[in-house]
């Protein structure tokens, strides 16, 4: 009898020790990267727990720790379908399931052990959610600049992991900082040209996703440029000529044709007719109508815009020859003589030939 006395003492003060100890954290998870939809799972094993409330908790250290409390020893508090709750008893582990994970689930997830109201003990783990790359809206948008201007194009890009930030051009042309990519988030052009206006890439990768991409249209004003393709042109009195020049503008310019200093407009004399080939291309062109001897002469071709202005010459000279093109086809009469059509011209002669073949025929 005295031994089963001993026996029930040890066992009481030594459940009286067990009671006394402390509750420990002795193991949580490490940091965790996942994609969102996939699943994680977070452990935590307490020892000497069993009297204790045990809670995850969902902390959010950006905005002055505020804490969402997920479960509490073995049952959840949230109600969301996502969450799963499991504790092994034999480990003394709560293990805390995420399913479907989203990226709202990203952020520090704590172990807590309440031991008195001004005691608790804690432990907690990041779970990271991996992003696909998105511009951010502060990023620079198509804009208009004036030629020699300072530049500076900026793209900005949230995800996880940190998206690398790369431009290009269209059709990979070369990129005023030179070769065909460039890589930070600040394209910086010291002073703009004409040849640089067109459209930029910037791109986002990080390896989630297949990155994105914001197109960043530059357009660049500038005065006038303007080429003559045949600066001097020969043709026959009586007959049309055709001058050009070809004009490159932003923004598109006023086109005026001038000979002796007076602006030329479409009459019985002069035809003039302009076409944009592009935003920043036009080809202008004047017919001279059935050349006179006073037509001949220096004709200038003038651009301007709101950054400046241009022009050149074209020297129309007389020839004793016409020259085809326009003059192809062209018949030219004396006064009081009218012109004759050529189609019943042939079936004139075509008659006559059958004739005269009848005729020999019959001698």
């Amino acid at each position: 009898m005295t031994k089963v006395i001993s026996v029930i003492l040890a066992l009481a003060i030594l459940h009286r020790a067990t009671c006394q100890r402390t509750p420990t954290i002795s193991y949580i998870t490490q940091l965790q990267i996942k994609d969102i939809g996939e699943t994680v799972e977070l452990l935590c094993s307490v020892q000497y727990g069993q009297d204790y409330p045990v809670l995850w908790i969902k902390v959010n250290k950006e905005s002055g720790y505020d804490q969402l409390p997920i479960s509490t020893n073995s049952a959840l508090i949230i109600k969301d379908s996502r969450f799963a709750l499991r504790y092994d008893q034999a480990s003394s582990t709560y293990t805390l399931q995420i399913k479907d994970i989203q990226e709202t689930d990203a952020g520090f997830y704590m172990c807590q052990v309440l031991i008195s109201i001004s005691n608790r003990i804690s432990a907690d783990v990041e779970l990271q959610v991996r992003r696909p790359p998105i511009i951010s809206d502060n990023s620079s948008r198509s804009l208009v600049v004036s030629e020699g201007q300072s530049v500076q194009l900026e793209c900005h890009a949230g995800g996880f992991p940190t998206p690398r930030i790369s431009w290009r051009r269209e059709n990979n042309a070369i990129l005023p900082t030179g070769g065909s990519i460039y890589r930070g988030n600040v394209l910086k052009i010291p002073a703009i040209r004409k040849e640089d206006r067109g459209t930029y890439y910037c791109i986002a990768e990080n390896g989630v996703g297949r990155g994105a991409r914001r197109n960043i249209n530059v357009e660049v004003e500038f005065a006038p440029v303007i080429t003559a393709p045949r600066p001097r042109l020969g043709q026959a009195m009586q007959y049309d000529m055709d001058l050009e020049c070809h004009v490159e503008a932003y923004p598109p310019p006023a086109i005026v044709w001038l000979k002796d200093g007076n602006v030329l407009v479409n009459n019985q004399h002069h035809s003039i007719s302009h076409f944009a080939t592009a935003d920043e291309y036009s080809d202008t062109t004047i017919r001279i109508i059935t050349i006179e001897k006073k037509q001949y002469g220096i004709y200038t071709c003038r651009a301007s815009n709101k950054l400046g202005s241009a022009e050149t010459q074209v020297d129309l000279f007389e020839t004793f020859t016409p020259v085809c093109p326009p003059a192809c086809g062209q018949v030219h009469y004396g006064t009081g003589v009218s012109p004759v059509s050529s189609g019943p011209l042939i079936i004139l002669v075509l008659v006559i030939t059958i004739l005269m073949r009848n005729i020999y025929t019959k001698y």
